[in-house]
This record gives structure tokens, sequence and C-alpha cells, in this order.
């Protein structure tokens, strides 16, 4: 008989504090707000060539509908709820909005491409004239120059979630630190619940992970990765890998790895990212910036900006005008943090459900409420080790974990962990009909056992039973999902409100590109000399300065 779980008495004790308090009504709802990606394909499934369509706004204004790095590369962002079934309803109707307007093109529903032909297949986006606008689309063009187009046509999901202010104010209450200001205590215990994030982000991946196989043309002519297999003429995979996404065939950059980042402090954090965007790196260098005069990449730093750096969960606050992320954060706080680490789930229309928003949300409630000490340069690459080997074979049922000096299953751990979730989710239901998030866990425990439960299981199954194809099979369910989108009745004021933001999007990004008196060059000059600047660093506690 296995030992029988135990939760540590010390979260069982603050959720029981704080359940009186959550059924009155005196703590709020977590709130969450959607970014999803997805990229538009033709008929052939290859990566469609036409421009963003015109009929969905301007991609640089809009607030809702956009473009990540690719001309076709689709980006919806939702408002802020505190439903998160009303998150899913307005994601729902960006998607039946945009059916609207599209010409025998789809929506990707996979995190891994369709079909490329090669490096220029994949259109950067272009924003405008505007000074801004041209930003980015350099910004995009130096992506290319150091990581190749490929890499950015990848897709998922971003969930931003915050905690309200009365939540922030009893934990400060409970843990008699009303001394400490509330801005500094909220980062603090934000950095705490990164730090944990990213020691059990595995089992994220190994729960959500959806791409464990990807199109022939997304890798180089010639060069297959011994970690991969022919599944098809056209198709790659790893028989036990969750989230190529996450992988080194994925997002990566071995320049980054040399910053350490492990979110001890918000101080550590904003100063290595600022360090990172004032060093040059010599490989950059050789690239060049401005050629006889094109602009190949924003500077030659180990960061262009702070946004190049790539992280599986990040803090988040909302800039001012003419504010960098970092100086927003260094001035007011962490405000918000965004999970970067979600495939698409290539079987939902949306690309996500209620029933993961509502597991997100009770771990990461869970690493708030838990312990959480900083993390050493050693430790830092035992996480990296975790996540590597999940991503590359998490459902091999050989696969140990390092777990505080000893080694454990993915099974035996997520379980334990399982059980600490279940005390948080009585405290998120308190508040609740019903209890979502405690259901939540017990539909998604199964995989823990069941690694065949999984999405990444469920696409290989898929694969095999239907010609190996992993281009065939997303265009099937691209086309099928389309139609299900294009027959969903849209609220009549949301119609009206993006039909409205068409045309109010493409006024403003006309009046942005009429006021700029500046050259590029000065523009530029003007935003890397106040980014390079510290906004508030010496007025935070030294605590949080360390």
């Amino acid at each position: 008989m296995p030992e029988p779980l135990t939760v540590p008495s010390a979260l069982t004790a603050q959720v029981e504090r704080l359940i009186p308090s959550a059924r009155l009504g005196r703590l709020g709802r977590l709130r969450r707000g959607l970014e999803k990606e997805g990229l538009r394909v033709d008929a052939n499934g290859r990566i469609a060539q036409t421009p963003h369509p015109h009929a969905l706004g301007s991609k640089l204004t809009h607030p809702h509908i956009t473009t990540d790095y690719s001309e076709s590369l689709l980006e919806y962002i939702t408002p802020v709820y505190s439903d998160p079934g009303e998150a899913l309803c307005f994601l729902s109707d960006l998607h039946t909005f945009t059916y609207h307007h599209l010409q025998n093109e789809w929506i990707w529903p996979g995190s891994m491409p369709s079909r490329l032909s090669g490096n220029d297949s994949v259109p950067i986006a272009d924003y405008g004239s505007s000074n801004v606008g041209i930003m980015k689309h350099v910004y995009r063009k130096g992506l290319d120059m150091r990581y190749g187009r490929i890499m950015q046509a990848i897709a998922g999901v971003h969930y931003n979630v915050s905690l309200p202010d009365d939540m922030w104010h009893a934990l400060r209450e409970l843990e008699k630190a009303t001394n400490i200001p509330f801005n500094d205590y909220r980062s603090t215990r934000y950095f705490g619940m990164i730090r944990h994030f990213r020691r059990h982000s595995w089992l994220l991946l190994y729960l959500f992970g959806a791409s464990p196989a990807i199109d022939k043309s997304f890798l180089p002519e010639g060069k297959v990765p011994e970690k991969l297999q022919s599944l098809s003429d056209d198709t790659y995979f790893a028989p036990y890998a969750t989230t190529l996404r996450m992988s080194d065939l994925g997002y990566q950059n071995k320049v980054q790895s040399q910053l350490k980042i492990c979110f001890n402090s918000l101080s550590n954090y904003v100063n290595t990212l600022r360090h990172a965007i004032s060093s040059p790196w010599p490989d950059y260098e050789k690239m060049g910036v401005n050629v006889d005069g094109e602009w190949r990449q924003l500077n030659a730093n180990i960061l262009q900006i702070e946004n190049e750096y790539y992280s599986d969960i990040r803090p988040k606050r909302v800039a001012k005008h003419n504010e960098t992320p970092s100086q927003a954060l260094e001035a007011r706080g962490v405000e918000y943090i965004e999970v970067r680490c979600l495939d698409l789930n290539p079987f939902d229309p949306l690309g996500v459900t209620e029933e993961q928003m509502r597991f997100v949300d009770t771990f990461l409630m869970w690493c708030l409420l838990s312990d959480s000490p900083w993390i050493s340069d050693e430790e830092c690459d035992r996480l990296d080790d975790n996540r590597r080997w999940v991503v590359e074979r998490g459902r091999d049922p050989e696969l140990k974990l390092f777990n505080h000096g000893e080694t454990t299953s993915v099974r035996e751990w997520g379980e334990q962990i399982f059980a600490e979730m279940g005390e948080v989710a009585r405290l998120l239901d308190a508040v609740e009909e019903g209890s979502p998030h405690a259901d939540a866990l017990a539909s998604l425990a199964p995989r823990l056992a069941d690694p065949s439960l999984t999405p990444s299981a469920q696409v290989l199954e898929r694969l095999k039973a239907n010609g190996g194809s992993l281009s065939d099979l997303m265009l099937s369910l691209a086309k099928e999902q389309a139609e299900q989108l294009k027959a969903e009745p849209m609220q009549r004021s949301r119609e009206a409100l993006l039909a409205q933001l068409i045309e109010t999007s493409h006024q403003q990004q006309h009046d942005i590109e009429a006021a700029d008196k500046e050259t590029f060059e000065e523009f530029l000059q003007v935003y890397f000399t106040k980014a390079r600047e510290s906004r508030a660093l010496s007025a935070l506690p030294s605590e949080v300065r360390q």
C-alpha cells in the first residue's frame, strides 16, 4: 500500500483562515485574460501569404485582434474577466467575427506551424509607417536575423492572472505584514508565486502539452534531430514528447541562457533585463544594425527589447505612455502574471477550455500560498532539466525528476501536488456556485496514472489512425472548427463593437502616423535612453532590492 499523501499543515491553516472571508465575499475573485495565437493557412494547409485582413482593423491599434510575429499569425486578446466563461465567450466571438472576414483561409489549431516553404515563407508583420510601427517591424526583422522566422511561427496561449486587492489585503493582514507598503508586499509575493511555478511548471507541460509532432518543413532540410522519428513522409515525432513547442526545437535562445533569471526578486529581474538590453553581443554586432540605410535589428545587444526574453512565466504591469515594461514594474510593482507555457489544444475550437483555466487558477493559487524560498543557480539548472525531460519524454513511465535532492516519477510527484491543490480548490470554490476548481482537479487527475489521456498522446493516437500526417490532421480539424465557429451566434453588442473598432483602429493608426515629427533614428535614441533609466529602484525596501 502506498503511503497516504500529506498536505503541509501551513498550507491547510492558511486556507482555513481565508475561507470564512471568501464565503462572505470579502476576497473577490481572480481576474484573468487570454491571449491566443493562431496561424492563418490556405486550403492546402500552407501558411497564408496574404496580408492581415484590412476588414479586421489595424493590427497596430486594435485592442483585441492583432498579429504576433508574422503577418499570418493572428493574436486575439480578451478583456480581463472574473468569470472564465466570459473570457472564453469573448474569445469565441473574436474567432467567429474573423471567420466572417476570411476568404478561403482557416485558423490553424496546433501550436507547431503548418506547412512552410522555407524561412521566407513566414511573412514579417507590417505595422505601417509610424515610428512605433516601424519599431515593431524592425524588432521582428532582428528576431529573424537572430533565430530565423520559422521559430516565430509557433503559436500558443498566454494566460494572464491577477489577484484582487481585497485578497492581497487579507493575506497581508494574516501574515502581519501591514508595515510593508502594499505594492512591495504584492510584488514580493508574486515573485514567490513565480518561483514555485518554475519549480513545478513541468506539471502543466505534462497535462496540457499537445505538440509531440512536427511537419518536416519546420526543420532545415536534411537535419533531423536524434530525438525525432519519422511517422510519415511529412511528419516527425518524439514517442514520449509532450510539447515540442517548449523544447529546443521551439522557442530557444542560447545567448539568453547566460542571463540566469530565476526570479528571486524584482530588482534582480529588472536589473538583469536592463543589463541585457544594454550589453552588445559580438555575433549580433557582426550582423549589423543599420546597414546602408536598412534597419536589420533595433540594436546589437543581448536583447533588443525586454519582450525578447523567453520565459514560461513573466511578471507584468500595464505600462503608461513612454514607459518600458521594467520601468512600470519598478515604479508600481507587479500587477499580474503571464503564463506562457500552454500549447494550443487542437481539439478545442478556442485552443483552451474552462476546465483548463480553472486548473491553472488553482495551480497558481497553490504556488502563491506555498512556501517558496529563493532559487540557487544549482537548483535553477535542475529545474531546467526537469522541464526539458518532461517536454521530450514526459509520458515515459521510466522518467524520474529531481525533487529536493531525490528522484521521483511524474505520477508520484503529480499526485502529491494534486493533493495539496485540493485544499486551494476549496478556497477558490467558496465563492463559486458548485465546485468548478475541485471538479477540474478530479477530471484531470486520471492523466497522471494514464498518460494516454494527455493531449500529446491523443494527438499521436489520431495521427497514427489517420495516415500519420500532422498537417493533414490539423487542417481537417481547422475546417471542422471553422464551420462550428461560423455557426456560433455572436452577442449583438459585441458584434457592433468589433465592427466599430475596424474603422476606429484604422483612424488611430492614421493619427499616429500623422503625428510623428522625429526621424525613426531619433525615436529609437529617445526610447533606449529612457529604457536604460532606473525609475524607482532606490525607493524600494532593501529586502526587495537584493
